[in-house]
């Protein structure tokens, strides 16, 4: 029986589909909402450049830059943890690639559509509607929501929302993301209609854990344990800035607690006529106005 490593990991991720143009091809065509007439017919990859250094880097891999037989330029990103900064990271890098198009001396006429598609490991977005795991950005005209333009589009599907289809669903959209969700190091029987299909078949023999060098094993094990060293501390460091957070209310609370209660203590003695404001003001630390306005 085939022992499989998670294709999510680095090392398995760029072996897929940062050295094998077809598979590549494949998964953009199955996950990019593209124009009618306008798949992609082949790729060809292209150098990562322009990506920035971040505190989480280890986090997000810009495993691909390609451009296709229409010169569209597509950025495959795997995102183990996600933060907002990884958004903007995002556009940062379809922004970088989109303009850098001009670098080659062509007019700003001629500049092709960008596609950033991010796979993100977590639960990235607030919207829960059933079977909608794929974000679409795009510009958009804000009083007029359908003047659309595609020269810049993020694409973020969330991996955990995805829920196979009962209905034996071949379409590559499906196989694909099956592969990407249920493919791992626990995995003890295959769906057969990824066995049946081509181009995840071959995907499945790539992270066969038997392809791979002691030292490439070592590299995936490093790389899983990175992840769970880094996580831990950056959700150490948020436990830490909540807890602070608590305490600072806490401290807050106390405080405004301790100011009603002095304004009741001036209200009562004012109250009973039995003394000046300015002795009120000394006896609970209160202002004269603040006595005067009571």
């Amino acid at each position: 029986m085939s022992k499989y490593l998670n294709p999510k990991a680095d090392l398995t991720f760029k072996k897929i589909f940062g050295k094998h143009p077809n598979l590549v091809k494949s998964l953009l065509n199955a996950l990019l909402p593209l124009p009618d007439g306008m798949q992609i017919m082949s790729v060809e990859y292209l150098t990562p450049e322009n990506v920035p250094n971040t505190p989480a880097k280890k986090y997000s891999i810009v495993d691909v830059r390609c451009k296709d037989n229409y010169n569209r330029h597509f950025i495959v990103e795997m995102q183990s943890y996600w933060t907002q900064e990884f958004f903007s990271r995002t556009v940062f890098n379809a922004a970088a690639a989109y303009s850098n198009q001009l670098q080659k001396g062509i007019s700003f006429e001629e500049l092709k559509d960008v596609y950033a598609l991010s796979l993100v490991n977590e639960e990235a977005f607030c919207f829960n509607a059933e079977g909608e795991f794929i974000q679409e950005y795009y510009i958009a005209n804000k009083k007029h929501p359908a003047d659309i333009h595609t020269n810049l589009a993020l694409i973020f599907v969330e991996l955990p929302k995805f829920k196979p289809s009962n209905k034996g669903d071949k379409a590559m959209k499906e196989l694909w993301m099956k592969f990407l969700t249920q493919i791992d190091e626990n995995t003890k029987e295959v769906d057969p209609d990824l066995l049946a299909n081509p181009e995840i078949s071959e995907a499945l023999q790539i992270v066969e854990e038997s392809a791979y060098t002691d030292a490439e094993m070592a590299a995936y094990q490093k790389y899983w344990l990175d992840i769970i060293t880094e996580r831990s501390s950056i959700l150490g460091a948020e436990k830490r800035g909540e807890n602070r957070g608590i305490e600072k209310g806490r401290a807050e609370g106390r405080a405004e607690g301790r100011a009603e209660e002095k304004l009741a203590i001036a209200r009562n003695l004012k109250e009973l006529n039995t003394m000046t404001p300015a002795l009120i003001a000394k006896a609970t630390g209160l202002s004269i106005d603040e006595i005067n306005n009571l």
